[in-house]
């Protein structure tokens, strides 16, 4: 959005050290925190809608890249969701001073609900509340319940195990580089198998043609949550993307909802 600046913070200590871009508008008394999916950045096109819609609404908005990510620091295949994680919990706490919606698109709403869980895990109280959470096409386990178990052949997992990567085709842009450090990484951070807390309200979006993340795997995560204040969004057409201009209505919609 025009007239933001991005700031860059360090994350990590010695050799792991890396530089993290952030857009931070403070504003009002509540915010939003927007986490973007697997090689996606805080540029796309959800990201932009959020920042103005915080804009208009006169609240806070913090977005973030990765790293190996849009305009942060460090190599993509040097990420694992670990990594990632640390920085989501570093940008949180440096900026969401406020009751904060965080809004998680595919695996960023994989990193959303490990944020909860480890505020939820903190014997001491960061500066900001989980105030509601917003999943879009949300991909909690993706590396081990959808590549390693579903679409991953065998040549595949060998060709990981023994080389240490595989490149993975994509639809978006070029190939996704897969590392054997972030499959065997993922399964530290698995979530689907035990109960999932949020202690905020939550509310998934999910379109029903996603050939990314299928609709069902939305439904695993309804069972695990052990909250009552949950919702969740069936969009018979829609894609994983969830980009259209009826989507970005609904997207804001749900915010509203959840900023109150």
């Amino acid at each position: 959005m025009a007239g933001e600046i991005t700031q860059f913070i360090d994350v990590g200590k010695g050799e792991s050290s890396r530089k993290i871009a952030v857009k931070h508008t403070k504003r009002g008394v509540q915010g939003v925190l927007w986490l973007s999916g697997f090689k996606s950045d805080m540029l796309g096109s959800k990201a932009e809608v959020v920042a103005e819609w915080a804009e208009a609404q006169n609240i806070t908005c913090t977005r973030m890249d990765y790293s190996g990510h849009g305009e942060s620091g460090g190599e993509f295949t040097d990420g694992t969701i670990s990594v990632w994680l640390e920085e989501v919990l570093a940008v949180f706490d440096r900026f969401c001073e406020e009751p904060t919606v965080v809004i998680g698109s595919s695996m960023g709403g994989w990193m959303a609900l490990l944020l909860a869980k480890i505020l939820k895990e903190r014997q001491v109280s960061s500066n900001g509340v989980l105030n509601g959470m917003l999943l879009i096409a949300p991909a909690p386990d993706f590396t081990e319940e959808l590549m390693w178990k579903h679409e991953f052949s065998d040549a595949v997992k060998q060709q990981i195990m023994e080389t240490g990567s595989y490149e993975k085709p994509s639809d978006y842009d070029e190939p996704y580089i897969i590392t054997k450090a972030l499959i065997e990484d993922g399964r530290n951070n698995l979530l689907l198998g035990d109960p999932i807390a949020t202690d905020c309200p939550l509310i998934i979006l999910q379109g029903q043609k996603d050939d990314a993340v299928p609709w069902q795997h939305a439904l695993r995560i309804i069972e695990a949550c052990q909250e009552e204040d949950v919702i969740l969004s069936l969009i018979k057409d829609g894609d994983h993307r969830l980009s259209r201009p009826q989507d970005l209505e609904l997207m804001k919609q749900s915010l509203k909802q959840l900023c109150v």
